[in-house]
């Protein structure tokens, strides 16, 4: 019996350290989501709106002079998985309500299913998720 594979459909592009790498990020992923059928869906706006608060963090606190961040989308047919690779130092967190700014991971915490932080060699990784319920491709 011959059963077809589903592979997981994947995009990720290095982006500098500059003011103009967070519109560009959220082109990127706009792109990625279109050719995925995401565009215009919830999940889509979403992610969209998580993958410029991520990229925004990662720029002003996590991607030191001289250095890249990494947008990594990845969508197996029941999961849009967002990611942003930096190789700074530090933990992010959700700040507390007295606090100016800052609110990018409270927003990703609302807007996503579930969202985390990981350790990198050098950096961390950001991640958040999304059911999708769509099939990939």
């Amino acid at each position: 019996m011959n059963e077809t594979i589903q592979l997981p459909l994947l995009r990720e592009k290095f982006f500098r350290r500059e003011r103009r790498s967070v519109p560009a990020a959220r082109r990127f992923a706009y792109e990625a989501l279109d050719g995925w059928g995401l565009v215009g869906t919830e999940v889509g706006d979403d992610a969209l709106l998580c993958v410029s608060e991520l990229a925004t963090n990662a720029l002003m606190h996590g991607v030191p002079p001289g250095r890249h961040f990494l947008v990594f989308l990845r969508c197996d047919g029941r999961v849009l998985r967002v990611e942003v690779h930096d190789s700074g130092p530090g933990v992010p967190r959700i700040v507390d309500d007295r606090d100016e700014g800052g609110r990018g991971l409270l927003l990703v915490a609302a807007l996503s299913d579930r969202w985390g932080v990981a350790e990198r060699e050098l950096g961390k990784v950001v991640w958040c998720e999304f059911g999708c319920g769509r099939p990939a491709g």
